[in-house]
């Protein structure tokens, strides 16, 4: 097998590209979130749970205002791969850790990405069988912070970081794309959405997202708030005959207005990023 490379960004490789998951997985591919998330959506988009409230979608959309302020920790998951990490625009800074299949599988990839403007560094690694076939792979896994070049990453949704837009999910526009939801219970929604109306958001893969075609204008999800309303919580269940089928994203928020500074790797473990980590991403 021969990986040339990875493409639509950090969150859709770990989340939705087929080419990555076919990697990465050697099992099953089914969704990778708890049964009990997947029966309460389920449950909820067909009306079998909680009542309409004409409030639950404005409600949605008031929960991530404070998102917008950028000092918060988040978790996305899917197809067993995890991303998670901090925003920090007080520093203007983030640090993000994606991790992308297992061990035993053909091809795991692990990526620890730290932002501090006007700085970016990465560290990636490859591992398993088909590791050998990324290009440059000797280059890549140095265990050491590859230093990133501003002019080679600016608008590269696997490398870059906007902190104009500090969301790296976009749950704005998924609330946004929001078409039905339902109060289940304190704190906690349920309905469909319309994907064709979110597919710029980072925790969405737009090719999939048109792949998907007709049903990915009524896709069911479920969503929890804290005691001050903001979101914690969004699970998006796409349809079966999705890609990869069935799968389910996981997306959390959790310390608002308590993330931190991230820490700048020591000058000891930096090396200026090679031709083939950006060829790798492009």
């Amino acid at each position: 097998m021969t990986v040339r490379r990875l493409s639509a960004g950090l969150v859709a490789v770990a989340l939705f590209t087929p080419g990555v998951a076919a990697c990465t997985n050697t099992g099953d591919a089914g969704p990778s979130a708890t049964p009990s998330a997947t029966a309460t959506a389920t449950a909820s988009a067909t009306g079998t749970a909680g009542e309409a409230d004409t409030d639950a979608k404005q409600a949605l959309l008031d929960s991530t205002r404070e998102i917008r302020n950028g000092n918060f920790r988040f978790s996305m998951s899917g197809a067993g791969s995890v991303m998670e990490g901090q925003v920090h625009q007080p520093s203007q800074s983030a640090e993000m850790r994606v991790r992308l299949g297992e061990s035993t599988d053909d091809l795991a990839i692990s990526l620890d990405v730290i932002h501090a403007k006007p700085d970016s560094w990465v560290k990636l690694d490859l591992q398993g069988q088909a590791a050998s076939g990324v290009p440059g792979v000797d280059r890549l896994n140095l265990g050491k912070y590859h230093h990133l070049d501003q002019s080679r990453i600016q608008g590269n949704r696997s490398l870059g970081f906007d902190f104009d837009k500090v969301d790296p999910a976009g749950s704005e526009a998924l609330t946004q794309a929001v078409t039905d939801v339902r109060r289940t219970g304190d704190g906690a929604y349920a309905g469909t959405l319309d994907l064709s109306k979110a597919a710029d958001a980072g925790s969405l893969d737009p090719s999939v997202v048109a792949a998907l075609g007709a049903e990915a204008k009524s896709v069911p999800f479920t969503a929890t708030t804290d005691a001050q309303g903001r979101l914690t919580e969004m699970v998006i269940r796409l349809p079966e005959g999705g890609r990869p089928a069935g799968q389910e994203i996981r997306v959390t928020y959790s310390d608002y207005g308590n993330a931190t500074e991230a820490t700048k790797p020591p000058a000891d473990q930096v090396v200026e990023a090679p031709p083939e980590l950006y060829n790798l991403f492009d």
